[in-house]
């Protein structure tokens, strides 16, 4: 404590000092890309893209 400062200002300063030590630096950036998750909203179902309009046509036309 110097001559000039008063007994409280010195706990001040100790106060802010171990303010800075711990939220001196932000956090690092979260990126947007690591904020969710893109999931299909229905599992693919391979039996629905078989559709065959040819064969539509030959069986039910020809």
């Amino acid at each position: 404590m110097t001559d000039d400062q008063q007994p409280g200002e010195a706990a001040q300063d100790e106060a802010a000092q171990s303010r800075r030590a711990r939220f001196g630096k932000l956090p690092d950036r979260i990126r947007p890309e690591d904020t969710f998750v893109e999931t299909p909203a229905t599992a693919p179902v391979p039996a629905r893209d078989t559709f065959n309009p040819d064969e539509w046509l030959i069986r039910n036309v020809g």
